[in-house]
C-alpha cells in the first residue's frame, strides 16, 4: 500500500503551522508515508462576485480566491497512491504517535474522518455543534443526516483519509472540474447559510449524497483544542479557529505545555 500525508499551508507563515506541519511530517517519517505540503495556491476557486453572500475580506485578502479549498487539490495524487491523509496546517501529532492513521481506515472504505458528535467534548461545544448543524445542514434535503439531540451526523475534514476508490466518485474530473459542479455552487458561493461554510460542508454532502463506504475514525485521530474533554488522549491536536486562540497560537510552546507535551 502505498501512502501520502497532504497539508495546505499558504499565505503568510506562522509560529502555529511551522510547529504542526513538522510535526506532521515527522509523523509522515514514523509510519513511512510519503510527505507533501502545498506552499502556492494551485486551485485558486473563487466565489461568484455577483451571486456570493460571503463578505468581500473572506476572500478579496487572498487575491479573491477561497484558500480552504485547495486541499482537495490532493486529489491529483490519487492515480499514485492508494490511501491519501490529507490534515490541515492547524493539526498537531505527538511526537510519541507511532501507530499509523491507515491502519484505522482500510482500502475496503472509500473516505473516513471523525464524526464531529462522537467526540467527547464539553457542553459548550455539544451546543454550537447543534447550532451549527442546523444552519449548515438542515436544508439539505437529499440526505439522511440521522439527526438527534446533538445534531446532524457530519464529519469534522480537519483530517481526513480518501482511498483511491473515490476515483470512480470523481467521472474522470480534475480537482478544479470537481469543485466546479454546478451542486456545489451554493457551497462555494456562500449562500444563505452557508455564507461561512467551508469545503466541510460540500464534502459531507458529497460523500452522503454519493452513498460513499464510510469509516467513523477513532476520536483521537482529531482531539479540537478547548473542546474536547479527553485532549490528553488524544494522537493529533487540532488547534481550531485559530483567531480565537491565546496570541493566535503564536504561543504555540505554551499550548502544547497545557496538553502535556514537552
Amino acid at each position: 500500500m502505498k501512502t501520502l500525508i497532504y497539508q495546505v499551508y499558504t499565505g503568510k507563515r506562522s509560529k502555529l503551522y511551522d510547529t504542526c506541519t513538522e510535526s506532521v511530517k515527522q509523523y509522515a517519517d514514523r509510519i513511512n508515508a510519503d510527505y507533501i505540503v502545498q506552499r502556492n495556491p494551485i486551485l485558486m476557486i473563487k466565489p461568484d462576485i455577483f451571486a456570493t453572500n460571503r463578505s468581500n475580506e473572506s476572500y478579496m485578502k487572498y487575491g479573491g480566491f477561497l484558500p480552504i479549498y485547495e486541499k482537495e487539490n490532493a486529489f491529483t495524487h490519487l492515480n499514485t497512491y492508494d490511501q491519501i491523509a490529507v490534515i490541515d496546517a492547524d493539526v498537531y501529532v505527538r511526537p510519541n504517535v507511532s501507530q499509523s492513521i491507515f491502519s484505522d481506515a482500510d482500502p475496503s472504505y472509500d473516505f473516513a474522518a471523525v464524526v464531529e458528535r462522537q467526540m467527547p467534548i464539553n457542553d459548550n461545544y455539544k451546543a454550537k455543534i447543534a447550532n451549527y448543524s442546523r444552519m449548515q445542514y438542515s436544508t439539505i434535503k437529499s440526505v439522511d443526516w440521522k439527526w438527534n439531540q446533538l445534531g446532524a451526523e457530519f464529519m469534522n475534514m480537519g483530517v481526513m483519509i480518501v482511498n483511491k476508490s473515490i476515483l470512480k466518485y470523481l467521472n474522470g474530473e480534475t480537482p478544479k472540474e470537481f469543485l466546479s459542479r454546478s451542486r456545489f455552487k451554493p457551497f462555494i458561493d456562500g449562500l444563505g447559510a452557508w455564507k461561512w461554510s467551508t469545503d466541510q460542508t460540500l464534502l459531507n454532502t458529497w460523500i452522503r449524497e454519493e452513498k460513499m463506504n464510510i469509516k467513523h475514525l477513532d476520536w483521537k485521530w482529531n482531539g479540537l483544542y478547548t473542546a474536547n474533554t479527553r485532549i490528553d488522549e488524544c494522537n493529533f491536536i487540532h488547534f481550531f479557529l485559530k483567531d480565537l486562540l491565546p496570541q493566535k497560537g503564536e504561543n504555540i510552546e505554551e499550548l502544547l505545555n497545557e496538553i502535556s507535551i514537552s
